[in-house]
């Protein structure tokens, strides 16, 4: 599952997508820097593993990991072809989530698309387009499907692709509409995929006023983050980082959309762990026990007999899987279990 970076040309996209992912994508000041979508594979932060592996004093620690993809800037006409228009549409819609970076930096060194800092209609000029797109996708779609009246599921479709005709007519993205959203995922609609703003600020420009006014709205989340000063810090040695950061009072913006971009895919993470390693294991929410333990091995999915189950929480609590034991407090769950995060779970399986 992959999360993508969109935005206007010289917002800092790229410059968030190198900061996250160390890649050293090339970011310019110029427009469509980017052209083929940059892919980098993220640790999660997660200070549950670091304390699983403390306590079992294991040998290797396997965090989990999400994918981050730096797509080409938009510009106003992208739904008709405009800048890289449908090639740019294409990228985003294969992506599961989408950080829009919103620039609020003003710096008469870096040009501005729109000739200077303007949130409100940088966000407009983005979700205007995607709206399109999808009016545009929903519009030959519902055509399509009144030309097969024998289709079972032509009347269903029918009424929800005209529901989605008219929420994004009246510009509302259908995120804002779960049900809806979630009775048309097949036809991948932008504004239906989940969304995080990424105000780009600076020391002296910070207010997200107005992109906070929008995330409310659309169903979105926001974190602020000073993506030119991350890039700086994650240049320097890590165990300097975590100094510099303590020194000066700040967190990591790039461990707040990590775990963001984690929460938008609606991830969760269970762990195993021992001697040998403590293992951060991605699934989506409601995941059986079965298929989670196919994370590891299809074998232990296939085989599948049970699985003993304890909370991180009891495992800091008591201090010891045997404390967790004596405690009553070590679950054995079987095929019908929903796997919830910070599970730490043994599998039993037999092939």
């Amino acid at each position: 599952m992959e999360v993508g970076i969109v935005g206007l040309p010289n917002v800092g996209k790229s410059s968030l997508f190198n900061a996250l992912t160390k890649a050293n994508a090339q970011a310019s000041n110029f427009p469509f820097t980017t052209i083929e979508p940059n892919v980098g594979v993220v640790s999660v932060p997660d200070p549950r593993l670091e304390f699983l592996t403390k306590t079992f004093d294991s040998a290797i620690t396997v965090p989990a990991t999400i994918k981050f993809v730096d797509i080409a800037g938009l510009v106003k006409g992208a739904s008709q072809g405009e800048g890289l228009g449908n090639k740019f549409l294409s990228h985003i819609r294969s992506v599961d989530a989408i950080v829009e970076v919103v620039r609020v930096f003003d710096d008469p060194n870096v040009i501005h698309v729109h000739g200077g800092v303007d949130p409100d209609t940088d966000i407009s000029t983005i979700n205007t387009e995607l709206l399109l797109a999808d009016i545009e996708v929903a519009t030959k779609a519902l055509e399509r499907t009144r030309k097969n009246p024998k289709d079972p599921y032509t009347v269903y479709y029918i009424r929800g692709l005209e529901s989605a005709i008219g929420l994004l007519d009246a510009g509302q993205p259908l995120r804002t509409k779960p049900e809806l959203a979630e009775e048309l995922k097949e036809f991948q609609f932008l504004s239906a995929k989940p969304l995080l703003y990424v105000a780009n600020i600076s020391e002296s420009s910070a207010d997200i006023t107005t992109i906070k006014k929008h995330a409310e709205v659309e169903g979105a989340g926001v974190i602020a983050i000073n993506v030119k000063a991350e890039n700086e810090i994650v240049e320097l040695p890590e165990t300097e980082q975590a100094e510099y950061r303590a020194e000066l009072g700040l967190k990591s913006g790039l461990d707040e959309v990590i775990k963001a971009g984690y929460e938008l895919l609606g991830l969760i993470t269970f762990f195993t762990a021992g001697s040998k390693e403590s293992h951060a294991w991605t699934i989506t929410k409601d995941t059986k026990a079965p298929q989670a333990a196919g994370k590891i091995h299809t074998d232990f999915e296939k085989g599948f007999i049970r699985a003993q189950v304890y909370a991180f929480e009891d495992l800091k609590k008591y201090g010891s899987e045997k404390a967790i034991r004596d405690a009553g407090r070590l679950r054995s769950e079987g095929k019908e279990y929903n796997v919830a995060d910070g599970d730490v779970i043994e599998f039993l399986f037999n092939v």
